[in-house]
């Protein structure tokens, strides 16, 4: 599948970030997760197409209803990605707080 969508930018959506909180637990159907927004159904289903473009959902359909699973897997990709940054701000900030410190007790 060739993506059209840019992975940061469809999590950067508060309403998509709730959708993928939601079935980190649990597969649901559009329906079930719609039940959880005060939006139109039409609007959480574009959220789902932009994730599933992203490949941050798996559909998987049984019978008529269609399933969102989160993919695991995309999301430590995204998880490993940011991780030397995380790292970086750690080290940033525990030297600010030893010159804090530093300061403090002078």
């Amino acid at each position: 599948m060739n993506l059209r969508r840019d992975v940061f930018q469809a999590i950067a959506d508060p309403t998509r970030r709730a959708i993928l909180t939601l079935v980190a637990t649990q597969a649901m159907t559009a329906g079930a997760i719609a039940a959880n927004f005060d939006t139109a159904r039409p609007t959480v289903s574009k959220h789902l197409q932009i994730l599933t473009e992203c490949e941050l959902l798996q559909p998987s359909q049984t019978g008529r209803e269609i399933h969102y699973h989160l993919n695991a897997r995309k999301m430590k990709e995204i998880a490993d990605f940011i991780e030397p940054f995380r790292n970086m701000w750690d080290d940033r900030f525990n030297k600010l707080e030893s010159i804090m410190k530093k300061y403090k007790t002078k």
